[in-house]
C-alpha cells in the first residue's frame, strides 16, 4: 500500500484514539519515511527542514492570542456578553423562549458572517475567532448551545468562500493557485468562470451546513466556568473599550492593507504586533501587568502553533517521500477508462493528500500536474476540470487534525476546557461537510 495512504490513516486513527495530534503527526511522519524507504535518519532530516515552514505562523498565533488577552482586560468583550445576556433576562416571559432562539440562531449567522468577511472584506482568515469566540462562551453555555454547531459554522464560513469567491484568499485560491497551475500543464482556460465552476461544490456545503443545523441544533449543557478570556471586570472603563475598538480597527486594516498589495510582510503577525503596541501606549493594559496578560494569551494560542510546525515538518516528509505522484498516477491509470469512475478516484485522492498536508493550498500544485492530462484524455471540459481539481484541493481542509480551518475554531471554543478538538471539531466538520462536497464535486466534474 502506498506511503501516503498507510500514514495518513495511523494518524486519524491515532488523533480518533484521543492521542495527541502532536504525536500523532509525529508518528505518521515515521511512518510514512520508513515505509517510503527513506531511514530515519532521512525521515529525521525531511521532518527537521519543514518544521522551519510553521514557524511565522506558530508566532502570528502566538501574538494574535496576546492580543486577543490584552483586547478582553479592555472590557469591549464582556460588554457584548453583557448585552446579549440583558437582552434574553429583559423579555417578556411569555417571548423569553423565541428571544433565546433569536438570540442562538443570531450568534451562528453572525459567525458564518465574519468567517466569510474573515477570507475577502476583512482578510484576517482565523484572527478573527479568539477576539469574537471566548467572550460569548458564557451566553453561549446559557442558551445551552452546542458548540458542534459553532465549529461547523466557522468551518463553513471559512472554506466555502475561498473555494468559491475569486476575492481575497479566495483570488489566491482561484487564479493564483488553481487557473495557473492548471494552464502551466497545457489547458486552456479563456473564458472559463471559476464562480460557475465551483458553483455545485459550493452548494454541497452549504447542505453540509443546513445538515449541521439540525444535527447539532438541540440543547447541549456545559458546566459554568471561566478563563482568562472571560473573567469579570469589576469596573469598565470606557477609555479601555475606545481603545480597544480603535487597536482592533488597525489591526484589520493593516491586515486587510498588506494583504491587497501582496505584500512579503506577514499581515497577521504585523497586524497583531501593532495592536498589542496601541493596547500598550494607550495603556489598556497597565506596564506592571504587561508581561502575564501577553503570556497569558500566548498560551492559548501555542497549541494551534505546535502542531502547525509539525504538520509542516509532516507535510515536509510526505513531499520528500516521493510516494505523493505514484498515488495520484496510478488512480489516474486505474480507472482511466470511466470517466464517472475516475472523477470519485481522483477526489477521493484528494481528500487524503489534503487530509495528511492540512493545506488545500499546498494540494492544488501537486495534484495539478498530473490530473491535467488525464482529464484531458478522458474529455472532461475545462470547466470540469476546474470543478474537479478545485474541489479534490478543498476536499480534507474540513476534517483534518491539522487543518488551521478545524484547529482555529477548537482555539476558541476549547479556552474552558470543554470543547475536543477530535471529537467536536474534526469529526463533525469531516462528515458535514467533506462527503457532500465529494458528492458535489463528483457532480460537477459530469455534468459540466
Amino acid at each position: 500500500m502506498n506511503a501516503v495512504v498507510i500514514s495518513v490513516i495511523i494518524m486519524l486513527a491515532l488523533s480518533i484514539a484521543r492521542v495527541h495530534v502532536v504525536i500523532s503527526l509525529f508518528i505518521a511522519a515515521l511512518v510514512a519515511g520508513l515505509t517510503a524507504h527513506m531511514g530515519i535518519e532521512g525521515t529525521m532530516v525531511a521532518f527537521q527542514d519543514g518544521l522551519a515552514g510553521g514557524a511565522k505562523i506558530a508566532l502570528s498565533y502566538a501574538l494574535l492570542g496576546a492580543f486577543a488577552m490584552a483586547v478582553a482586560h479592555s472590557g469591549l468583550p464582556q460588554l457584548l456578553a453583557d448585552w446579549l445576556v440583558s437582552k434574553m433576562k429583559s423579555a417578556d416571559p411569555s417571548r423569553g423562549e423565541r428571544v433565546r432562539s433569536v438570540t442562538k440562531w443570531s450568534i451562528v449567522a453572525g459567525v458564518v458572517a465574519m468567517g466569510i468577511m474573515s477570507q475577502n472584506l476583512i482578510p484576517i482568515h482565523i484572527a478573527f475567532i479568539p477576539l469574537l469566540i471566548p467572550p460569548i462562551l458564557g451566553v453561549m453555555n446559557t442558551l445551552k448551545m452546542d458548540r458542534r454547531l459553532v465549529a461547523s459554522a466557522i468551518t463553513f464560513g471559512i472554506i466555502t468562500t475561498y473555494m468559491f469567491l475569486p476575492i481575497g484568499f479566495g483570488r489566491i485560491y482561484l487564479h493564483d493557485i488553481l487557473f495557473a497551475n492548471i494552464e502551466k500543464a497545457g489547458m486552456n482556460l479563456t473564458g472559463v468562470n471559476p464562480v460557475v465552476a465551483m458553483g455545485i461544490p459550493a452548494l454541497s456545503m452549504l447542505v453540509g451546513l443546513i445538515i449541521a443545523f439540525f444535527s447539532y441544533g438541540k440543547s447541549r449543557e456545559y458546566k459554568p466556568a471561566t478563563s482568562e478570556y472571560t473573567r469579570k471586570i469589576e469596573t469598565i472603563e470606557p477609555r479601555k473599550v475606545w481603545a480597544a475598538l480603535f487597536a482592533i480597527i488597525v489591526c484589520f486594516v493593516i491586515q486587510t492593507w498588506l494583504t491587497l498589495v501582496d505584500s512579503a510582510a506577514d499581515p497577521l503577525l504585523v497586524g497583531a504586533l501593532v495592536g498589542l503596541c496601541i493596547l500598550l501606549f494607550m495603556r489598556v493594559v497597565p506596564w506592571q501587568k504587561a508581561d502575564d496578560v501577553f503570556s497569558g494569551g500566548m498560551k492559548m494560542m501555542s497549541l494551534i502553533g505546535l502542531i502547525m510546525i509539525t504538520a509542516q515538518g509532516y507535510a515536509s516528509v510526505l513531499n520528500e517521500s516521493g510516494a505523493i505522484e505514484p498515488l495520484v498516477q496510478q488512480t489516474a491509470d486505474l480507472f482511466a477508462g470511466s470517466k464517472v469512475i475516475a472523477a470519485f478516484a481522483m477526489l477521493l485522492v484528494g481528500l487524503i493528500i489534503t487530509m495528511g498536508i492540512g493545506s488545500s493550498f499546498s494540494t492544488l500544485p501537486i495534484i495539478s500536474a498530473i490530473y491535467v492530462p488525464l482529464c484531458a484524455t478522458l474529455g472532461f471540459s475545462p470547466v470540469a476540470t476546474v470543478a474537479l481539481i478545485g474541489t479534490a484541493g478543498a476536499l480534507g481542509d474540513a476534517g483534518s487534525p491539522a487543518s488551521d480551518s478545524t484547529l482555529g475554531p477548537t482555539t476558541g471554543l476549547n479556552v474552558d476546557g470543554q470543547h475536543d478538538h477530535m471529537r467536536d471539531t474534526v469529526i463533525p466538520t469531516f462528515l458535514h461537510f467533506n462527503i457532500p462536497l465529494l458528492i458535489g464535486g463528483w457532480i460537477a466534474a459530469i455534468v459540466l
